[in-house]
């Protein structure tokens, strides 16, 4: 029977109709300062805590739940002789429901600006402490942390007049799975804050929600699900709104990721088509339109069924053009309405909106699954570095350098061995997934065709050899980026220097498996 409830919330949605009935079933309230003041306004009868425990709250509410008399009244078990003799001589009235949820610190937190004092205030210590004390004597206490239960308790209470075992069991593991996420959450908020300089603890905890279901994995015969990453709030894939088209499949979402990433790079308008998670067309231009032209132009044929991001909103000029291709993904951080409805010509189309992007990429984790473990390393976020070094005797051009950046961030997104032609701050020609980097040089510039001439070479890892220069200069390359640090390197530079081929050392890599 619940003779008798504490209520101790944060969120009062739903918490004075809750009462109003708890009320009328005969129940004894208690409650912390704010929902007292609240149910009383309702004429709902609720005892001040500082009533039962006969102390204050006191450190401005910090310590109010935190006592024997409210504790004990939760803790003890009934059944147990000893333990009812123990409230009876101390006075301690048993506690038979606790409706709590916490201080909002995932909501706090997820401001870009928040001022950790503000975050550490906002750390709950009495609500997480009731919560488990009422979860772990369930058979005895209901506890209740979703004020979306409050209708489903009330109506089996008016039914049966208590609650079944199998109700008080489930709202325990709801109400350890509420503290356990919260603590989870101002974990990982601390560590990001580097109150620790462990960047790679002994003991990984991954906490992911599953949003949903895909329509399969990277086949139709395996089963797929998306999960988020808790913390997450930055525009993202895992946040993005899905406006039209049928579900997504395992390997749209990888491909969507790597669209948008890639688009964040740049500041201007930029445009980028994936396809099976690497580029086929990238491109920045003066506009959105002109971005888009220059990036499917790189390789229609490749662009068919891929994917395409933008980093700034679609309008309906850019949406009639866009309509005219054969994409299965479009990602963008706003579409205007008309343009969206431009776009539903193809009900295979997914559409999908991110909001507001930022160009600057937030530090965070890369995993990827073994069989029987995990390789986890830090984000390749910034691979455009201000001490790139030229190596030969010619210069790139001021345009040329800025062609050459263009094609070395491209590169970070391409499958390794990886070599991008590029040119005015385009993709002429990818070369990707190749066992040797000649073979992928060979690919490029077979995909650049004509365009290859005076266009910019950037590859991802150190030439090993001097053969990748030899057939850059056969169709005109003018100039090249690339990471450096081979024992080749001499050879290399001077094959550039024999080429009149300007070359440009990164001092960095950006492999991509």
């Amino acid at each position: 029977m619940i003779k008798r409830a504490l209520i101790s919330v944060y969120d009062k949605t739903g918490i004075v109709e809750f009462a109003k009935e708890l009320h009328k079933l005969g129940v004894e309230i208690i409650a912390t300062g704010g929902t007292t003041k609240l149910l009383n306004e309702y004429e709902i009868p609720a005892k001040h805590i500082s009533d039962v425990t006969k102390f204050p709250e006191i450190l401005g509410g910090r310590v109010k739940t935190e006592h024997p008399k409210l504790i004990g009244g939760i803790l003890a078990l009934r059944d147990k002789e000893e333990h009812m003799k123990d409230l009876k001589k101390l006075g301690i009235k048993p506690v038979d429901m606790v409706i709590s949820n916490l201080y909002p610190f995932e909501e706090v937190t997820s401001e870009i600006k928040v001022d950790l004092a503000e975050a550490l205030e906002n750390i709950d210590i009495g609500g997480p402490n009731m919560i488990r004390a009422a979860a772990k004597n369930f058979e005895n206490v209901v506890v209740i942390v979703d004020p979306d239960r409050y209708d489903q308790v009330l109506e089996e209470l008016k039914k049966n007049g208590d609650l079944s075992i199998e109700t008080r069991s489930r709202l325990a593991i709801e109400a350890f799975k509420a503290t356990a996420k919260y603590d989870w959450v101002i974990h990982k908020f601390l560590e990001t804050q580097k109150l620790s300089s462990e960047d790679f603890p002994e003991t990984l905890n991954l906490r992911y929600k599953k949003i949903k279901d895909l329509r399969y994995g990277e086949n139709p015969h395996q089963k797929a699900a998306f999960y988020k990453e808790l913390e997450l709030n930055k525009p993202s894939v895992v946040n993005a709104k899905q406006l039209w088209g049928k579900e997504l499949s395992w390997t749209n979402v990888l491909d969507l990721n790597t669209a948008l990433e890639l688009v964040k790079e740049f500041e201007e308008p930029s445009v980028a088509i994936i396809k099976h998670t690497s580029p086929c067309g990238v491109a920045c231009g003066s506009t959105l339109f002109d971005a888009f032209e220059k990036a499917y132009a790189s390789d229609p044929i490749s662009a068919f069924g891929g994917v395409l991001s933008t980093n700034r909103k679609i309008d309906l000029n850019i949406a009639k053009r866009m309509a005219l291709a054969h994409f299965d993904c479009i990602i963008a951080p706003e579409i205007d309405e008309d343009a969206l409805e431009a776009l539903k010509g193809r009900k295979s189309l997914r559409i999908l909106k991110t909001g507001e992007l930022s160009h600057k990429h937030s530090k965070h984790l890369d995993i990827v699954n073994v069989v029987g473990g995990l390789l986890v390393q830090e984000h390749n976020s910034n691979p455009v570095r201000d001490n790139f070094r030229v190596v030969t005797k010619t210069k790139p051009s001021s345009k040329e350098m800025k062609s050459l950046k263009f094609a070395w961030k491209v590169a970070k997104y391409v499958k390794s061995n990886a070599i991008v032609l590029a040119k005015d701050k385009r993709t002429v020609g990818i070369g990707l997934g190749q066992t040797s980097r000649v073979g992928a040089a060979k690919i490029a510039i077979e995909k650049a065709g004509k365009e290859a001439k005076n266009s910019v070479m950037a590859s991802d890892g150190f030439f090993p050899f001097r053969d990748s220069i030899d057939e850059a200069a056969k169709v005109g390359v003018k100039a090249i980026i690339q990471p450096g640090g081979s024992i080749r390197d001499k050879e290399v530079v001077d094959a550039a220097n024999e080429h009149g081929i300007s070359m440009v050392f990164t001092g960095i890599r950006c492999f991509r498996h």
